[in-house]
């Protein structure tokens, strides 16, 4: 695949795309942005957007992805909520790392739901890239549940998941989302800079 191939995609992508979803990658981009600096706003962007690609995903037969968003969806709500509750001695929810058993209860949601993914959309649907869409699906669902608890590794599973979406949306004619998650690479990482030094500075105070 050349460099000329991935413009010429990108360029047709352009000209394919509807308001929609071009509306949903701006929100999704806002979201992750404010993700990074942790700001409130990354709920109410993260739910509008979300809410678009449901509908977008149906679409396309991204079933996984379509449930992960309506996840998303419910998981902002949910973080939401824990980001303006601290406890009652914390101004504000700290940024954190997991210990051992958060660590292994990640890894044990990651691999539970990928293959039950897996197997509900090879066996229940149409979908033509079921364990390529359960995979993002697994991943992010992982990271979503860990940005809610302000949890450093969360931007571990973003990366991954933003990795492997950036070929599977373009092979699904997606191309601008495609390149909301290449930005959403760069932005992941610089997410988890900015949250490595946040919790050193917690960790101080």
């Amino acid at each position: 695949m050349d460099f000329q191939f991935l413009l010429d995609g990108f360029a047709e992508g352009l000209q394919n795309m509807t308001w929609l979803e071009a509306f949903a990658v701006f929100f999704g981009i806002a979201s992750v942005f404010y993700s990074m600096r942790e700001h409130i706003w990354v709920y109410p962007t993260g739910i509008i957007s979300t809410s678009i690609y449901v509908w977008i995903c149906f679409e396309y037969k991204l079933y996984a992805d379509m449930g992960i968003n309506a996840y998303y969806f419910g998981m902002s709500i949910y973080g939401w909520y824990v980001w303006t509750h601290p406890k009652e001695n914390e101004t504000v929810l700290p940024v954190t790392w997991l210990n051992g058993q958060g660590w292994l209860g990640s890894v044990a949601l990651f691999f539970i739901s990928y293959p039950l993914l897996a197997y509900l959309l090879d066996n229940f649907t149409d979908s033509d890239v079921p364990y390529w869409d359960s995979f993002t699906t697994a991943s992010a669902f992982v990271g979503m549940w860990l940005m809610a608890k302000k949890k450093v590794e969360n931007w571990y599973f973003w990366l991954l998941t933003d990795l492997v979406s950036i070929p599977l949306y373009f092979y699904k004619d997606l191309v601008l989302t495609s390149f909301q998650y290449l930005v959403f690479t760069v932005l992941a990482a610089m997410g988890l800079v900015a949250w490595i030094k946040s919790a050193k500075t917690y960790a101080k105070a």
